[in-house]
């Protein structure tokens, strides 16, 4: 199967198994993968890139299948890029996203990635901006990229979507939560998930909390004021208003340039972080081949500084 000729079709199968070639850590694959890249790349750029995080049970994959769904009626074709954690005992990930995600996952014009974060600090994985490409290419003009969920730390994410959405729930702390810098200055969109019920009152009392707080922060660059919303991925309530809220942003930075300009300094970002990121683990797999690696943690246990030993490689 020739990856890139099938992507470019919108065949799902081979979008896969070259998301799959990206993750690959053999070196013959990551070759392969690089062309891949490398012809996909000019046939990409034309979705809008939604970042979605949130605490652990804010419901997520609840709200991505409702909002997925509402995409797909409407036409769009949309790409979930969900990331997964990886356990630092097994290096495994349970994956199960599209489980999650029963109706979304048999739609047409739905495509389901759960990927391993791999250790990978951010929220999402370290493949997660190459995965995106693949995905244009193939066709998909709203891609969503669902972190692993851990909250104030989810700030990655940023540099690789257009829009930011931080999903919260009402009475976890929103106070508090609400006057946070980091991630919280960084949202496009605060939305209150599960607004329903007994819970609704709860919703609208945060709603008012967190626009009292997001007016705290610094004016954005981008001339955008964050919004705050509630919805219930349930009842089915608030989500068009959601995708009414992004579009009207997307258009906001199409029209100001914004949005071409932030993706080139998204694009800077990751050139210097890939580049620190492989020539340490170059080095780092030299120390091992070399058999350095040893004897640095024999001189640590004996009282040496990681500072001072790291020095005497002229890391620093």
């Amino acid at each position: 199967m020739d990856l890139f000729k099938e992507i470019l079709k919108g065949n799902k199968v081979a979008l896969a198994k070259g998301i799959t070639l990206l993750e690959s850590s053999l070196e013959t694959d990551i070759i392969s993968s690089q062309e891949l890249i490398s012809n996909c790349l000019p046939h990409s750029g034309d979705s809008i890139r939604i970042g979605i995080t949130g605490i652990p049970g804010v419901g997520k994959s609840t709200f991505i299948e409702t909002f997925g769904k509402i995409l797909t009626e409407k036409g769009k074709k949309v790409a979930v890029l969900a990331i997964d954690p990886t356990s630092e005992k097994t290096h495994g990930s349970i994956l199960g996203d599209k489980s999650r995600m029963n109706k979304l996952a048999v739609d047409e014009n739905a495509f389901i990635r759960p990927s391993p974060s791999s250790g990978t600090l951010g929220g999402v994985s370290s493949k997660t901006r190459d995965s995106i490409i693949l995905c244009e290419a193939a066709g998909f003009d709203v891609i969503l990229i669902e972190t692993v969920g851990v909250g104030q730390s989810e700030t990655i994410v940023n540099t690789i979507c257009d829009f930011f959405l931080l999903l919260m729930l009402a009475g976890a702390g929103d106070e508090l939560q609400g006057i946070k810098r980091g991630i919280m200055e960084l949202a496009d969109m605060v939305v209150i998930t599960k607004s329903d019920g007994d819970n609704l009152q709860k919703a609208n009392n945060a709603k008012q909390e967190y626009q009292m707080a997001l007016h705290l922060f610094p004016a954005s660059e981008n001339g955008w004021t964050p919004k705050v919303s509630v919805c219930s991925a349930l009842e089915d309530t608030g989500i068009k208003d959601i995708w009414e809220t992004i579009s009207t942003y997307n258009q906001q930075m199409i029209s100001n340039n914004y949005k071409d300009e932030n993706r080139k300094k998204q694009d800077v970002y990751w050139l210097h972080h890939i580049i620190k990121e492989d020539l340490g683990n170059k080095k780092y797999n030299s120390l091992i081949l070399e058999g350095k690696l040893d004897e640095l943690e024999t001189k640590l246990k004996k009282g040496g500084t990681i500072k001072q030993l790291l020095e005497g490689l002229s890391i620093y």
